[in-house]
């Protein structure tokens, strides 16, 4: 199995405790009042929004949450934050992009950088490690949704480039650009997905021991812990062995 499938994992059962549960949703607020305040109200008009509240809705988060993060940026919330990406290396050269929303940049980046450096990595310029990555639309589904054959077949009518299943899901990968579009036509066929969103693909990935890995989660741990912080990427790699010990 990919890292980058292994650490989808390990969000998804740290996504069980209510702390973390309780700032997952605080994000996904402030990613739901910018969408909207960037384009339309309206999420059946407005792709991103639509992508929003579904990856929100994945996580169990309440329809009153969701509402009243719209309802926000009717009245001017949003207004000023921007969209930043960090890149750098943390334990054993591993690559970690950092997405970021933010009212106050320097802030922001001065707490990244201070993360990076107690926690035994270092921030790089934009771009530093970005060409390990692919910018790709990720559509999760769970695996009595069908056999691969049958999840294939759906994927490739939606317009999809690739699936990989395993004995616990199907993940669908597409262009970043044709998510709102795959997504749309895969529910059609599969029903309601467990995930959508557009995340960074490993293109290189790098391998890590125990002693690598736990480094690495008390680094992931301490930048999602930041306000700021929207979203941790990584190309690790890792056996089985190593993630049954984690």
């Amino acid at each position: 199995m990919a890292g980058h499938s292994k650490w989808a994992n390990i969000q998804h059962r740290k996504g069980r405790q209510d702390a973390v549960r309780s700032k997952l949703f605080s994000k996904f607020s402030k990613e739901i009042t910018v969408a909207a305040k960037m384009g339309d109200p309206d999420p059946d008009k407005n792709p991103r929004l639509r992508l929003a509240i579904k990856e929100a809705k994945s996580q169990s988060m309440p329809k009153d949450n969701i509402d009243r993060a719209i309802k926000k940026s009717q009245a001017g919330d949003g207004d000023d934050y921007e969209e930043i990406r960090y890149e750098g290396y943390g334990p054993n050269g591993v690559a970690v992009i950092v997405e970021a929303m933010t009212d106050n940049r320097n802030r922001t980046a001065s707490t990244v950088r201070s993360t990076f450096t107690k926690n035994g990595g270092n921030l790089g310029e934009t771009g530093s490690v970005g060409f390990m990555f692919d910018r790709k639309g990720e559509v999760t589904y769970s695996a009595d949704v069908g056999d691969a054959d049958t999840v294939m077949m759906a994927a490739i009518e939606a317009g999809a480039e690739d699936v990989e299943s395993t004995e616990d899901s199907h993940v669908i990968w597409c262009a970043d650009t044709d998510l709102n579009e795959v997504a749309t036509a895969l529910e059609a066929g599969l029903g309601e997905s467990e995930s959508t969103k557009l995340v960074w693909k490993p293109t290189i990935t790098t391998e890590m021991d125990l002693e690598s890995m736990q480094k690495l989660m008390k680094l992931i741990d301490a930048l999602e812990d930041d306000d700021d912080v929207q979203r941790v990427t990584t190309n690790f790699d890792a056996s089985d062995e190593v993630m049954a010990e984690l």
